[in-house]
């Protein structure tokens, strides 16, 4: 029988034909992976809004204060290599100052990838490919929802699309978990409690259009500015409002007191104003948990400040090292860990078994434990947390 033979110039295409069957049957082999629907199977190469990274970046240039934010949530802080001057947080003191008006300083300094909220220019897009750098616009988030969007994009840009995308997720996690737990403390009650978050004395105010404005109403609030818009809000909408609780930021409390528009206020004429600083609403890292901590810290000062327990286990047995102990974290896995995990276990937080290591479960323990006791929620276990957890005055959970 005769074999059919495949003629010369049928031969580019019969190649051509294969690598393509090749290219479709892997096909995440070939292409990158888009995160936008949902984590891949490998790291790299990965697109995120259009921007394809194909590896892990040398080191990243951060040019937004709530980006910085959600990096250090992700604990992704060491890939950074420079930051824009708003990026005011202590633990990226040491980073050199950088913009986008001098990619090749951005460039110095290590960085490979900018992240950044706005967009650039064409001018300053040609500028960053000159100088070697690609730039990463990333939205901040608008609701809950979102905020798993922001967590895996962030994630993904520094360490891939499963990897990255991963640890975006569970981190947006274990901070939805985190308000909810502050929904579950506050009292119930049939009359709603009307708050008010003013940024200035002309009618600017935390709207219901905003990430924080939908953090307030999540809360069971009822937020005198819902009906305003990109943090602007009538004046006499507040009036009619007359909220039982102001909230300012730093350094604002007498202005707002005096203002001739808020002066038959229920809030001002009770004296219930507090300032906090904005950061706390507007960053959307660990300062979201912090900020919603003192607003409802502040309305429900019993919750901070109820007694504790008091009983001779509250003390950390001697040979642990937990007295010694300045801070335990996530990672660390010893018998200091594992007293941490049955004191939190004692007082009610912990619900899963106490192993010595330092997992999400312990992480989110201790995050509960620092929310219901008046501190930072950091998810952290620092000296305070640390003092605070053996000493009589700790909080036990009831819920």
């Amino acid at each position: 029988m005769k074999k059919e033979r495949i003629g010369r110039s049928s031969l580019p295409l019969f190649l051509c034909a294969v690598m393509m069957l090749l290219c479709l049957v892997p096909l995440a082999a070939c292409g990158s992976h888009d995160v936008e629907s949902g984590a891949g199977q490998s790291d790299y190469p990965v697109t995120i809004n259009e921007v394809t990274l194909s590896a892990e970046p040398e080191g990243v240039a951060v040019l937004s204060p709530n980006l910085a934010d959600v990096v250090l949530a992700l604990r992704y802080e060491v890939s950074l290599k420079a930051r824009s001057e708003d990026c005011t947080q202590s633990d990226l003191s040491i980073l050199p100052t950088v913009s986008l008006e001098d990619p090749q300083a951005i460039r110095d300094s290590g960085a490979t990838l900018v992240l950044t909220e706005e967009a650039p220019t064409e001018e300053q897009k040609k500028a960053a490919a000159d100088a070697g750098l690609a730039i990463l616009v990333l939205s901040p988030a608008t609701n809950r929802e979102d905020l798993t969007r922001l967590y895996t994009q962030v994630g993904s840009a520094f360490k891939g699309a499963a990897t990255g995308y991963h640890q975006g997720e569970k981190i947006a996690k274990n901070i939805l978990m985190t308000i909810d737990d502050v929904r579950r403390v506050i009292p119930e009650s049939d009359v709603v409690v009307t708050v008010c978050f003013l940024l200035d004395d002309q009618g600017g105010a935390v709207t219901g259009d905003c990430f924080a404005g939908k953090l307030i109403e999540s809360l069971g609030f009822a937020n005198a500015a819902n009906d305003g818009a990109g943090n602007q809000v009538e004046l006499s909408v507040i009036a009619n409002a007359s909220p039982s609780y102001l909230f300012c930021p730093t350094g604002m409390k007498d202005t707002i007191a005096a203002a001739e528009a808020f002066k038959d206020l229920e809030a001002v004429q009770q004296g219930r104003i507090f300032e906090i600083d904005p950061h706390l609403l507007q960053w959307q890292g660990n300062s979201i948990t912090q900020g919603i901590t003192e607003i409802v810290g502040s309305i429900y000062p019993e919750l901070l400040s109820e007694p504790g327990v008091s009983s001779d286990a509250s003390q950390p047995p001697e040979s642990s090292g937990a007295a010694a102990a300045t801070e335990l974290k996530p990672g660390d896995e010893n018998e200091t860990v594992k007293n941490l995990q049955l004191r939190l276990q004692e007082l009610g937080y912990l619900f899963v078994s106490p192993t010595g290591l330092y997992g999400e479960g312990t992480e989110q323990s201790v995050k509960d434990f620092q929310l219901l006791n008046g501190l930072e929620v950091t998810g952290i276990a620092d000296e305070q947390t640390l003092e605070l957890l053996y000493s009589d005055a700790a909080k036990p959970r009831t819920d």
